[in-house]
């Protein structure tokens, strides 16, 4: 079967699915970089559709690792928003450009995680969860998801403030991001992403990201929970950052 054969795609393609294993286990966002990374070497489109099936293994992995430990009440509230975000993205995607997303997701990222360690006031705003938030928190998830594969920072506004516990933290975001991940299969398929060489490329990629997938979640299970969420934050403003930098540096050189 034809895969992409070019040694400076699988330079960029290994530490993105190596980082897409980890957030897989539980180091929610830090996956975020995976499309970024790969799309240094081929158009973020393909980057997308190639990572569409890595994902949906993950998510196997993902889910049984932690299928007992989720909260149903805050799925119920952001899955009906998810399924709208998605919807909308797979609607006008030829029409949004990424780097706009990746800035304004990364703004809000970057406020996010500021107002944690600061108190500032978006985080008294945030610490109320409402289902109407919910619902709006949910379709930006799956917008920013389907658009940019930018989704963990919207999700992680509305249900960090919560303080779940970690393992119900990480089983809530595989489960959301699961179904988010299904989603978008057909819309994917229709707009020509998932194709032989992409696939292809995905299986040649699957065996590092379900090792590092299993990795992740081992090493979850073994940080403490305070520590755990400290790291959260750091990954969140650093990821925010890199959305900033990278949408940014594609608008300057548009």
């Amino acid at each position: 079967m034809p895969y992409i054969t070019d040694p400076v795609f699988y330079l960029v393609a290994i530490p993105a699915v190596i980082a897409l294993g980890l957030s897989k286990g539980g180091f929610s966002g830090v996956g975020t970089i995976a499309a970024p990374l790969m799309a240094l070497a081929v158009s973020p489109v393909q980057a997308i559709g190639i990572l569409t099936p890595i994902l949906l293994a993950q998510d196997v992995v993902t889910v049984w690792s932690y299928r007992r430990t989720w909260d149903a009440g805050i799925l119920k509230i952001m899955i009906p928003g998810q399924i709208a975000g998605v919807g909308i993205a797979w609607l006008i995607a030829a029409y949004v450009p990424d780097t706009a997303i990746r800035l304004v997701v990364g703004a809000i990222a970057v406020a996010f995680a500021l107002s944690q360690w600061f108190g500032i006031a978006f985080r008294v705003m945030s610490a109320r969860p409402s289902v109407i938030a919910g619902r709006l928190w949910g379709a930006a998830a799956g917008f920013t998801s389907f658009i940019a594969n930018s989704g963990a920072p919207p999700f992680q506004i509305y249900v960090l403030p919560q303080k779940l516990d970690k393992e119900t933290f990480v089983g809530t975001f595989s489960l959301f991001f699961a179904c988010g991940n299904a989603l978008k299969v057909l819309p994917y398929f229709l707009l020509g992403q998932l194709n032989p060489v992409n696939l292809s490329t995905s299986l040649l990629l699957l065996p590092l990201a379900v090792a590092t997938n299993i990795a992740g979640v081992w090493l979850v299970r073994r940080t403490p929970t305070e520590f755990f969420y400290k790291i959260v934050y750091i990954l969140i403003f650093l990821i925010g950052l890199e959305l900033i930098y990278t949408g940014a540096a594609a608008m300057l050189r548009g």
